[in-house]
């Protein structure tokens, strides 16, 4: 079994493993294997699809806590702080005062904040020594605080209100890459309507994060369908929605798995380029390369990216003519249009 430089600290700082460990966001299921092949009961909680798909079933949970309560936690930090906010919150509310929890992390993506966002639910937060660019944060002590997340805000620019968890891309606030999209996508998906019975078609927002796009494109009368990789974005997508009093089917999913061929009038996406801190188009890529198989004659794909990426060309071939509607420093919008059946 192969550890990267974060697993291989966690383990060494965690020590003998105790009876019962719960394991965070396990990267690849090396710390699951880890921690079962030391004779522990192990559950293993993963935000992200892909990661579990790395972990034993006998091991996974289906929601990131349950009343089973770990002796040791192993929890792989999330690069941004509001995501430490998030799970210290959670983990505060749901282990003993004894447990003892190992969240170790990049060295270049942690900060003295992430001590302080545990230091809130916890009575002792320290740190170690750093190690092959890796560094541990030690907490003891649960002592649960005010409950931040997930956190609302409304955003007149866009006429939506947003919910989000802390680990959801850019929290509950409007990127300027989906505000350009959404400002262009308005020529033609219309205004918000009165009307509930509506209807101009079947939508899929792809990588829906904080659910923004779908909610707009559901208040402009498109049976939207949104999904994600991640659990918590799917979970803050459904409170969006009904925040925003509409309605969106919500899947977790990866990419377009599980769409059906032929299925989609228009498709929209702010697609991620990283896969945890690491940048990584691949991804994206690949669902470029399957739209067309998912659109139906005549369909759209809008897609928001940043402008060094190489999806204009992934477009064309795959999809149908292509061009752009709107570009600014950072950003292009690019409109894809599947051939209409003759």
């Amino acid at each position: 079994m192969t550890l990267d430089p974060v697993a291989a600290l966690m383990l060494d700082e965690a020590g003998p493993l105790p009876d019962r460990v719960l394991v965070v966001d396990d990267v690849g299921g090396a710390l699951t294997r880890a921690a079962v092949d030391a004779g522990s009961d192990v559950r293993t909680w993963c935000d992200d699809l892909r990661d579990v798909a790395h972990v034993p079933p006998a091991q996974r949970l289906v929601a990131p806590l349950t009343d089973w309560t770990p002796q040791l936690v192993l929890w792989r930090l999330p690069k941004s702080l509001s995501g430490v906010e998030d799970y210290a919150e959670q983990l505060a509310a749901h282990v003993d005062p004894a447990t003892r929890v190992v969240a170790g992390g990049r060295t270049k993506h942690m900060t003295p904040n992430q001590n302080a966002a545990l230091g809130r639910q916890f009575e002792q937060v320290s740190a170690s020594l750093g190690r092959q660019k890796s560094r541990v944060l030690h907490a003891t002590g649960a002592r649960p605080a005010a409950v931040r997340w997930p956190l609302r805000r409304h955003l007149p620019e866009v006429g939506i209100t947003a919910i989000a968890h802390g680990t959801v891309f850019n929290t509950n606030r409007l990127d300027d890459g989906t505000h350009l999209l959404l400002r262009t996508l308005a020529r033609t998906a219309g205004d918000p309507v009165v009307d509930p019975r509506a209807f101009r078609g079947v939508a899929l927002d792809v990588g829906c994060g904080s659910g923004i796009i779908a909610a707009w494109l559901a208040q402009r009368g498109w049976e939207t369908t949104a999904t994600d990789v991640s659990a918590f974005a799917v979970a803050s997508t459904r409170l969006t929605a009904r925040a925003n009093n509409v309605s969106v089917r919500v899947r977790h999913a990866d990419m377009l798995a599980g769409t059906g061929p032929d299925s989609v009038d228009l498709l929209v996406s702010n697609p991620p380029f990283h896969i945890g801190a690491a940048k990584d188009s691949s991804p994206t890529l690949a669902m470029i390369r399957e739209a067309g198989q998912v659109l139906r004659p005549g369909g759209e794909l809008w897609i928001v990216f940043n402008g060094h990426l190489p999806y204009l060309g992934a477009l064309r071939r795959h999809v149908g003519n292509t061009t752009i509607e709107a570009q600014d420093r950072h950003y292009i919008v690019a409109r894809a249009l599947k051939a209409p059946q003759l």
